[in-house]
């Protein structure tokens, strides 16, 4: 989505491959962590549009903070959601001490530590999608599916459908060459 989004020209798109080792953004992201007070200005400060974590964690803010912005809930089933959290995120923290990660700030805050619990990560992923679905209004929101493409991105934001196919990326592979190598969650440099 990030990379459909930049693609689009709605871009450049904030997500957490923005935050790695050296990030400009990073420490700021890494204070919210630790319970700074949010600038959002400030913290998403050269972007036009966010997606995934660490802003996913805010959507309950960020639709007062940004009353015109449209929000976009990309959905799969809990299933094929877990299967590919466990073979990244939980994978990554179960192999990374790095307690001052950006990563790690997920599996505390988001998951309450038990990120590695299925069942338990199914339910809040259940719940935050009831809880968007239920809050957000619907002339805002777009619940976009993996596989829908370009046509009810585009017919959403207004924008012409482009001219290239809808990019694919971010798989577990990916995540998992980037997570070692490329410093993606990483906090220490390689």
């Amino acid at each position: 989505m990030r990379r459909a989004l930049d693609i689009l020209g709605v871009g450049p798109t904030h997500h957490m491959m923005e935050l790695g080792e050296g990030a400009p953004l990073r420490q700021r992201w890494l204070d919210l962590a630790d319970g700074a007070e949010p600038d959002w200005d400030l913290l998403f400060e050269g972007y036009g549009a966010c997606i995934d974590w660490p802003s996913a964690q805010y959507w309950r803010t960020l639709i007062d903070v940004y009353p015109d912005a449209k929000v976009l809930l990309t959905m799969r089933s809990a299933d094929s959601w877990w299967k590919s959290f466990e073979g990244t995120i939980v994978k990554y923290l179960q192999s990374n001490d790095d307690a001052n990660s950006l990563a790690h700030a997920v599996g505390r805050d988001v998951f309450g530590g038990r990120f590695a619990d299925r069942d338990y990560a199914i339910a809040l992923y259940n719940e935050n999608v009831s809880d968007v679905l239920a809050t957000v209004p619907r002339e805002r929101l777009l619940v976009h599916r993996l596989g829908d493409g370009w046509e009810p991105l585009c017919d959403w934001l207004g924008l012409p459908v482009p001219d290239v196919d809808y990019p694919s990326g971010n798989t577990t592979s990916d995540f998992k060459s980037r997570n070692i190598k490329g410093g993606h969650c990483q906090t220490k440099p390689a």
